[in-house]
This record gives C-alpha cells, structure tokens and sequence, in this order.
C-alpha cells in the first residue's frame, strides 16, 4: 500500500500526464447563405491530453476527464490547415459522448466547432467513437456556418496508439 502512495506522491508532484495524436476526417456543408452549396471536405487534426494526470482523473474535480487540445482544421472552402485551440472531454459518465470544442480564426472572423462522438454504449463503440457529428458557428454572432460529420478511420489506430507520449 506504501508503495502505491508513494507512486500516486511522485505523480502529483511531477505533475505527469500524456499527449495524444488524433485526426478525424469527413465533409461538411454551410448552411444556406454562408458559404457555397455541396459537400467540402472537413479535417481536424489535433494533440490532447491532461497535464496532470491524477486530477484529469478524478472524479470529483472540476476537469474531470476533460482536457486542452490543439492542432489544425480544414474546412474546405473556408480554410486550410488553421491553427486550432480548446478542449476536449470524455464524457462517458454524463451524457456518453465525447466531445471537441475549438476556436479557429480565418481573416478577421474568430469560428467555433463544437463536435461529439454520441451514443457511447459497450455494444456500439465501434460506430461510436469513430463518427463525430459537428457544427461550426461565427464567435461574435453565435450564426451557424456549417454542419459536418467526421469520422477516426481505424486504419489510423496503430499511428494513433503510437502517437502516444508522457507529457
């Protein structure tokens, strides 16, 4: 028992916690008015992972299993490979979803995605936590743009468990 208090200690004070590689990929269409009509693809490709790995896994703490990201978006016919910044949450326990929320910025205009994995069932996961449903909206105005809906390809998995670092 000594042992493992000893280990939970040198986490805390180390402050050890993990980074992870993740890219999801699909299509998305604006909304009337916003942007031209049809399918254009929609690719997010970020970094996530708490920096503390003995609070992000507490269950009685505010950021429970909730963690920043950062990375790039893609939004065909609005932008390519934009910077990225957020936060992404597991949340297993709530609502059974897992969810994506960044903020991006292409010329003056600030943008906001907010996507989630839903449905997170033990029989369903295969679907679950590969397809995420998305909407992209204007900051300032809160006006959807557009609605996407991506998917992790699980020909990505071994690059994925491999992007796996202690952070």
């Amino acid at each position: 028992m000594q042992r493992f208090a000893d280990f939970t200690k040198m986490i805390g004070e180390r402050r050890l916690g993990f980074l992870i590689d993740e890219q999801m990929i699909g299509t998305h269409e604006f909304e009337p008015g916003c942007g031209p009509r049809g399918r254009f693809p929609f690719e997010f490709r970020v970094s996530w992972g708490p920096k503390h790995l003995l609070a992000w896994a507490n269950p009685l703490g505010p950021g429970f299993l909730e963690q920043p990201l950062r990375g790039t978006v893609t939004a065909g016919e609005l932008c390519e490979r934009a910077p990225c910044e957020g936060t992404f949450a597991l949340r297993y326990f709530t609502t059974r979803s897992i969810r994506y929320a960044f903020r991006f910025a292409v010329a003056e205009t600030q943008y906001e995605y907010v996507g989630e994995k839903v449905n997170i069932l033990p029989w369903n996961l295969p679907v679950s936590h590969t397809t995420c449903f998305g909407t992209l909206k204007e900051t300032q105005t809160g006006k959807l743009v557009s609605r996407s809906v991506t998917f992790f390809k699980l020909r990505t998995m071994p690059a994925f468990l491999a992007s796996s670092r202690l952070a």
